[in-house]
């Protein structure tokens, strides 16, 4: 049966998983406003309504209820909204397992990769925001900020490094759940929107789009998330950290 209460979904620029949370409501039929936060001070509004600790996005309120994550949308709605379901009986369990690997690991991977290649290349920032690249001036305000971006999520070479080591494993293991039935099926479960997200903000570094080209990943990103801006130009990462 429909959600009648109203839904508020908190969300930030560019956000991935909000993404994942937004295919599924649309998905569900369900209707819910938008709240835009501004990245950086958006943690002390989502702890007041989300609780101590809870500091990220997505998160939606369902009256007065509030939903956490990107999986606690997706499963809540599911429960509530039984029609045309995201964890299909006879898999759910592997669609479950596919989505918690998704949200912890692969999330994770295009989180930073694509600010990794920006630290090389901060005059593509303007491309995420469909500006293009931007002009000296803006490239340094880029490349400031960038700074702080790399200090907050924690990045370092030698995790960038080892995600684009692993970067055919990640694609592989996309694969092994489209053999299985478990994405890029004729419906959607949640596994296809928590993986489908990510995979398309990897489709904006030019250095991973051969690895993607014809995969898995790369049919379900353009299937459910085609208009995505960003463009980083292959040759971002120094060469030994694609090949090594």
């Amino acid at each position: 049966m429909p959600i009648t209460e109203p839904v508020t979904m908190h969300v930030v620029p560019m956000s991935h998983p909000c993404m994942t949370a937004r295919a599924g409501l649309e998905h569900k039929g369900i209707e819910f406003e938008e709240v835009m936060l501004l990245p950086g001070n958006q943690e002390g509004v989502l702890e007041g309504i989300y609780g101590d600790g809870n500091k990220t996005v997505p998160g939606i309120v369902v009256g007065e209820e509030p939903i956490h994550t990107s999986i606690g949308i997706l499963r809540y709605i599911d429960d509530e909204v039984p029609e045309n379901p995201l964890y299909p009986e006879a898999i759910a369990n592997e669609v479950q397992e596919a989505e918690v690997w998704g949200d912890r690991y692969f999330q994770e991977v295009a989180r930073r990769l694509p600010f990794g290649a920006l630290h090389f290349r901060p005059g593509s920032m303007g491309t995420f925001a469909g500006a293009g690249e931007l002009d000296a001036a803006g490239t340094d305000f880029a490349a400031k900020n960038l700074r702080g971006t790399w200090k907050y999520l924690r990045l370092k070479p030698s995790q960038l490094m080892e995600d684009l080591a692993r970067i055919d494993e990640t694609i592989d293991r996309i694969e092994s759940y489209a053999r299985d039935g478990i994405l890029g099926g004729d419906e959607p479960t949640a596994a296809d929107f928590q993986i489908a997200s990510s995979a398309r903000v990897l489709m904006t570094i030019g250095d991973l789009l051969p690895a993607l080209d014809g995969s898995a990943a790369e049919r379900i990103a353009m299937r459910y998330f085609p208009d995505y801006d960003g463009k980083i130009p292959a040759g971002a990462f120094p060469p030994n950290w694609i090949s090594g």
